[in-house]
């Protein structure tokens, strides 16, 4: 986690141009195509400025991690404070009644809002490390069928052990009002393929989120893509069913409703977008995107267009980044 980062503020890499006004061609430049010396110069400078930013957040990664313990951050005191409540409480859902205690509950929301979530995050980010609590809250949550575990893969050295709640989990945190209405919470392994990708997402969010209460912020919720494409096709649906069709324009339009970027007429969503309040308790957003090993350049520009913050996993953030530097693709990827 950055904890600490100095660094960039959160809109340092978005474009001035607004994702929902057209593309301008303004955002990526490549070698060869007749611009002047000082255009090449002004790239250069450019990359250089993210490839520094990137550095800084890489290193000062290794250097929160070594101060953990000693500088907690205020999710950290809020983390210990859920942890020190031992005393389990009864709970009433339909025919059934748990014994839950506060650490489990707060795993139930994290699991179900995350939709896929690797136990070794879990144990890092909810439970300060302490594994042998959390595998304690595990056995009486998968004994009492709300949370399930699966492997992501067959071949032992490649496989991580991720969770998704049950359906019956899902129903506890909605009829006893864990989560707030307006956040989605989901069950289940919908894509099992695609779980390792899935499960990162967590990461992901816990980094940026550190950086928004940093500067003083406050999450409010979380957007997976799920629900952002949910939203959009309602809409469109809706439209449809009202004889309005589903035009190329319409769906544009709707998208911009939703704040979703649309690139060269193609809609763009973001894997992840975080809600919070800032220090002026405006209502803001940060769009995350989780970018793989198998993104070729056109991709990579599309996301970097959208203004999404590009995270990717350090086995595959060098890749990108070569990528990134040949076609001169302004935006900076942040190793998780």
């Amino acid at each position: 986690m950055s904890r600490g980062f100095d660094g960039f503020e959160i809109d340092d890499f978005r474009d001035s141009q607004s994702p929902s006004e057209p593309y301008n061609g303004g955002r990526e430049s490549s070698r060869g195509r007749g611009g002047s010396t000082q255009t090449n110069a002004s790239v250069r400078i450019r990359l250089a400025k993210l490839k520094e930013a990137e550095y800084q957040s890489d290193h000062l990664d290794c250097q929160s991690r070594e101060r953990q313990e000693a500088k907690p951050l205020s999710r950290d005191t809020r983390q210990a404070d859920v942890l020190a409540q031992r005393e389990r409480t009864e709970i009433h859902n339909r025919d059934r009644s748990y014994s839950l205690r506060p650490s489990e509950i707060h795993t139930l929301t994290e699991v179900g809002k995350f939709r896929v979530v690797a136990v070794e995050d879990l144990a890092k980010h909810a439970y300060a490390g302490d594994r042998s609590r959390l595998d304690s809250d595990l056995r009486y949550l998968i004994q009492q069928r709300l949370v399930e575990q699966r492997d992501t893969s067959v071949l032992k050295r490649e496989s991580r052990q991720v969770l998704a709640l049950t359906k019956e989990g899902k129903h506890l945190i909605r009829r006893q009002g864990f989560a707030p209405d307006d956040q989605a919470i989901y069950s289940g392994f919908v894509k099992p393929k695609e779980a390792e990708h899935d499960a990162a997402l967590y990461r992901m969010y816990h980094k940026a989120a550190d950086e928004i209460e940093r500067k003083g912020g406050k999450v409010l919720r979380v957007q997976l893509d799920y629900e952002l494409k949910e939203k959009l096709y309602r809409k469109l649906g809706r439209a449809q069913a009202q004889g309005e069709g589903q035009t190329k324009r319409s769906k544009e339009a709707f998208a911009q409703q939703l704040g979703i970027p649309v690139i060269h007429g193609k809609v763009s969503f973001p894997d992840l977008r975080i809600e919070y309040a800032n220090q002026e308790m405006e209502i803001s957003r940060l769009d995350l995107e989780l970018a793989t090993g198998h993104y070729h350049a056109g991709h990579l520009a599309e996301k970097a267009r959208a203004g999404f913050h590009i995270y990717a996993r350090p086995e595959d953030a060098a890749g990108l980044r070569r990528v990134r530097d040949d076609r001169e693709i302004m935006t900076a990827i942040l190793s998780l």
